[in-house]
């Protein structure tokens, strides 16, 4: 543990045993009351921590997610809120969520997918161009060892890693021409190997 954190934690106990210290004292005449209501707000705060703690699990079953029959190839995506298409993909054994974008030519990563996936960002040859709706963007050429959707797998992959700002990766075409059907109907994108 950091010094900083050391810190945040005395400071966080400190701040709890006053705030304890304050609800015992005002409420001397109905201690029992006084406990039970603690009781109520200490299982509260244990909940939200606990709710804070399991998000990553608890949003992987909230979102919608696409579905794969590694059977017949197919795999339907549903539109998620913001009218997006997304889908989650296992690049070098690392869950990178990526925005489907039938207008980016290639597969684009974000810097900070690139580096979770085992490139070094900092370090690539930014020599390529994008022109994007923002205007003219740097790009890295990579290639990705695997990409994998359940069943599915390519291996060495080309793909480019953004230079600028990019907050989402994006799945191109290099990928989606992958499949021999394309299709969007009813609020969902279906792609058929």
């Amino acid at each position: 543990m950091s010094e900083f954190e050391t810190g945040h934690l005395i400071y966080l106990i400190i701040l709890g045993s006053m705030v304890i210290f304050w609800f015992v004292t005002n409420h001397r005449g109905s201690l029992g009351k006084t406990l039970q209501q603690a009781l109520a707000w200490g299982l509260i705060f244990v909940g939200v921590i606990a709710a804070y703690g399991m998000w990553g699990d608890i949003r992987s079953t909230v979102l919608v997610q696409a579905t794969v029959d590694d059977r017949t190839g197919t795999i339907s995506i549903p539109q998620s809120a913001d009218g997006h298409y997304r889908l989650a993909l296992d690049v070098n054994d690392t869950r990178i969520d990526f925005v489907i974008d039938t207008g980016a030519s290639e597969i684009v990563l974000s810097k900070a997918d690139a580096a979770r996936a085992g490139l070094d960002p900092d370090n690539l040859p930014y020599y390529g161009r994008a022109y994007t709706a923002n205007g003219e963007v740097r790009t890295a050429p990579v290639r990705l060892d695997e990409i994998r959707l359940g069943g599915l797998v390519d291996h060495n992959v080309p793909a480019s890693v953004n230079g600028g700002d990019l907050d989402q990766s994006l799945l191109g075409m290099s990928y989606l021409q992958r499949f021999r059907e394309i299709t969007i109907s009813g609020g969902k994108l279906m792609l058929v190997k």
